[in-house]
């Protein structure tokens, strides 16, 4: 699939940029609770990698879905998150997430993490820091005014980070998290296909990639009702990444 957007596209998925990251680097690890924001003149830890999965949570596993909220697409994910009883991820893009706060405040108030995905899904390395700045912020804006607190968590468009990213991405209180296992649903290759990756690629720790907007997402709607069960049954957890205390 492609790894650079198309130019004066709206937001759209695309492949992970492939670096020098090992799948077991920056594991998260286990959390005891929400922590407040760093202060401003405090010590900020940047990291030089994102996270790519979880690890010490024993068998399970996380869901992200990117680049919405999307209304045709959202409220059916969320209706099967709730049917199961699960949490999941939304990495947000500002200018779908402006257009519909109610679906940011549903996420959070099911339990839901909703992160930052910038405001329009552009190819960060090469920006300006002013304009990668511009892209995060806005976007932490737009998500703490409808849900009382800013992002904890923000992932790259196309999975492309430079130091640039990482440094502004502490600095707005914000860990990065990539993920593990990509569904490739924004090929629309079908939803059994997709359930399939999912299911053959399953494993403790494992952080999946899926899309709630960016195109028509009637296929990753219909694979979530699929394999979410089917992992349930196999005996898996599936939870949310929280950070630990300051």
């Amino acid at each position: 699939g492609p790894t650079t957007p198309a130019p004066g596209r709206s937001p759209a998925a695309g492949s992970q940029t492939r670096g020098r990251v090992k799948p077991s680097a920056y594991r998260l690890q286990p959390i005891t609770g929400y922590g407040p924001p760093p202060r401003a003149r405090s010590r900020t830890l940047v990291r030089r990698e994102p996270f790519l999965r979880v690890s010490g949570m024993g068998r399970a596993m996380v869901l992200t879905f990117d680049d919405g909220p999307d209304r045709r697409y959202t409220p059916d994910i969320l209706r099967t998150l709730r049917k199961y009883d699960v949490r999941a991820m939304f990495f947000v893009c500002g200018v779908m997430a402006a257009a519909n706060k109610e679906l940011l405040r549903q996420m959070t108030d099911e339990g839901h993490i909703v992160g930052n995905h910038t405001w329009s899904h552009p190819l960060l390395p090469g920006m300006s820091r002013s304009a990668i700045r511009s892209q995060m912020e806005r976007t932490s804006e737009v998500v703490e005014e409808a849900n009382g607190e800013a992002p904890r968590w923000f992932r790259a468009p196309y999975g492309a980070w430079n130091s640039t990213v990482f440094r502004i991405g502490a600095e707005l209180g914000m860990e990065p998290l990539g993920w593990t296992l990509d569904t490739l649903d924004w090929t629309r290759p079908g939803s059994s296909t997709i359930a399939r990756r999912v299911e053959r690629q399953a494993g403790s720790g494992v952080v999946v990639l899926s899309h709630d907007a960016g195109g028509n997402r009637s296929q990753s709607v219909r694979a979530l009702r699929t394999y979410l069960p089917e992992l349930l049954d196999a005996g898996y957890h599936i939870t949310v990444p929280r950070r630990k205390l300051a």
